[in-house]
């Protein structure tokens, strides 16, 4: 699959201010749907997601509707992923490496770096602290929740949180990189995706199924 990350000439803009923006510059919003491992994990919870870029940032805006949330992760680079979790792999570069930046419901971040799902490195604090996250459900941990839920999050990346690499623009840079929603440990584990994978058991760290996004 293919999308187009548009370019906005705007200043500096906090996350929570993501949402209007986007509705007033008209960015798409694109389906995270596959369910790839039906058989085992149904469960499909509704997520969309907005992606843009300034010249110093990615943004990047989720909507999901689900049934259970958990945000438990106590810090960032815990196990987020464990919660009700978005995730957005990238590859800026064609060196082989992808970033993981995966944000509970509560806005606690994990970004990790490498070349597969083994060893890989992941941010120092003074790096995620740079990220601007804003979430309709607060920033406070909390145990799991049952009841249909919709929420919002956004978060504003700078282009150092690419952190092994020097990234001064994004412009004109087709990427490659997936889109995700989980819950391991939720009432409901699930498992999607933008980009269909095609693996026999859950796994997103699997560049081969990446798709192609397109910067301004």
């Amino acid at each position: 699959m293919k999308l187009l990350v548009k370019k906005l000439s705007v200043p500096a803009v906090p996350a929570d201010r993501i949402p209007a923006l986007f509705q007033a510059e008209g960015i798409q919003y694109h389906s995270v749907d596959h369910v790839d491992w039906r058989e085992e994990y149904p469960y499909c919870p509704v997520m969309t997601f907005g992606i843009a870029h300034t010249d110093d940032a990615i943004l990047i805006h989720y909507r999901v509707e689900e049934d259970c949330i958990r945000a438990v992760a106590p810090h960032d680079n815990g196990h987020v992923w464990e919660d009700s979790c978005c995730e957005l792999f990238l590859s800026p570069a064609e060196d082989g490496s992808y970033y993981n930046m995966e944000c509970n419901c509560a806005g606690t971040l994990l970004v990790g770096y490498g070349v597969d799902r083994n060893g890989r490195e992941l941010a120092p604090q003074e790096v995620l602290g740079h990220v601007d996250r804003w979430t309709s459900l607060g920033r406070s941990p909390f145990e799991s929740r049952e009841g249909h839920c919709q929420w919002e999050m956004a978060l504003v990346i700078p282009y150092a949180t690419f952190f092994k690499h020097d990234i001064k623009t994004m412009d004109g840079v087709v990427a490659r990189g997936n889109v995700y929603k989980c819950g391991d440990q939720t009432a409901q584990p699930h498992f999607l995706s933008w980009n269909p994978i095609d693996l026999p058991k859950p796994d997103f760290h699997c560049p081969a199924f990446f798709g192609e996004m397109a910067f301004e």
